[in-house]
C-alpha cells in the first residue's frame, strides 16, 4: 500500500517558503518537489483556508507565509490538510455478523483511536520552527564539514 506524504510534502513547501521570506508561485514551490505546480496549488488551498498562508494574484504574486513558523505546530498544518489518515492498517469487513471479527476491530478501532489521539498530541507540541531550527544546524553541520574538505 502507498504511504501518504502530503504532510512531509507541504511541510517541506513551508519551510522553503518561510527561508525566502517572499512571495513565490507555485510553478517555483512545486520545484522544490519536483512535483506539478497543480499538486502545490491544491495542497496550499487548505493552508490558506487555515490561515498559515497568503496567496496572492498577479506580477510578483504567489504563495506567502501569514504566520511566523513558531505560531504553527505540525497539528495545524495536519488539519489544514484535511485531516488525512495517520494509519493504513484496517480490518476485516467481510462477516460483519461474526464474534470474533467485531471483537477484533473493536480491539483494533481502539489501539488505534489511543495512537492517533498520542500522535495528535505530540504534534500539537512541535512547531514548525522547531523544525525550522532543526533544518538550520543540519545546515551549519554540513557547512562546516564541507569547509573542512
Amino acid at each position: 500500500m502507498k504511504s501518504d506524504n502530503k504532510l512531509s510534502s507541504i511541510l517541506h513547501v513551508i519551510l522553503h517558503l518561510a527561508e525566502h521570506q517572499q512571495a513565490l508561485t507555485s510553478d517555483k514551490l512545486a520545484l522544490y518537489l519536483k512535483t506539478n505546480p497543480v499538486v502545490i496549488r491544491r495542497m496550499m488551498a487548505g493552508l490558506r483556508q487555515a490561515g498559515i498562508v497568503l496567496s496572492v494574484k498577479g506580477h510578483g504574486g504567489g504563495w506567502t507565509m501569514a504566520k511566523p513558523l513558531t505560531a504553527i505546530s505540525l497539528r495545524d498544518v495536519y488539519q489544514a490538510l484535511g485531516a488525512p489518515r495517520l494509519f493504513a492498517q484496517g480490518y476485516r469487513q467481510e462477516a460483519p455478523q461474526c464474534l470474533i471479527e467485531q471483537a477484533v476491530n473493536a480491539s483494533l478501532d481502539s489501539a488505534f483511536a489511543e495512537a492517533e489521539q498520542q500522535l495528535l498530541r505530540k504534534f500539537a507540541n512541535v512547531s514548525l520552527a522547531d523544525i525550522a531550527a532543526d533544518f538550520a544546524l543540519k545546515r551549519q553541520h554540513h557547512q562546516a564539514k564541507s569547509l573542512e574538505e
